[in-house]
């Protein structure tokens, strides 16, 4: 019987995580850093902001995508360390890498749940 291994599981999460970063995170920073600013888009009302955000689809989704760009940046983070610093301690870098992403997990779920 061969050993199942999570280790696929995490590479899965942090290809997720990259897609994810890749695709949103530019259309947001133009939408919030460019396009609002500069009068390009008209400006969201707060409430309707509060409206879509509150939603529980998007709730979900952006649950998601918190948490998957938190694994990819600590997937990213540990290879770096392992391979770029040479850091020996191995297991203390991976629950440091990873416990930091699940803590901003809990954040995220802490956050968007006042938002609902």
């Amino acid at each position: 019987m061969t050993k199942r291994r999570v280790e696929p599981l995490v590479w899965l999460m942090f290809s997720g995580g990259g897609v994810m970063a890749a695709v949103f995170l530019p259309i947001l920073a133009f939408l919030f850093a460019l396009a609002i600013p500069l009068g390009w888009v008209a400006r969201p009302d707060h409430v309707h902001l509060l409206a879509v955000v509150g939603h529980p689809v998007t709730l979900v989704v952006l649950l998601g995508m918190f948490v998957l760009m938190l694994v990819h940046s600590a997937h990213r983070f540990r290879y770096t360390l392992y391979d770029g610093l040479q850091v020996k301690r191995k297991t203390f870098t991976a629950v440091l890498c990873y416990g930091a992403a699940f803590i901003g997990s809990i954040a995220a779920v802490n956050v968007l749940a006042r938002l609902a």
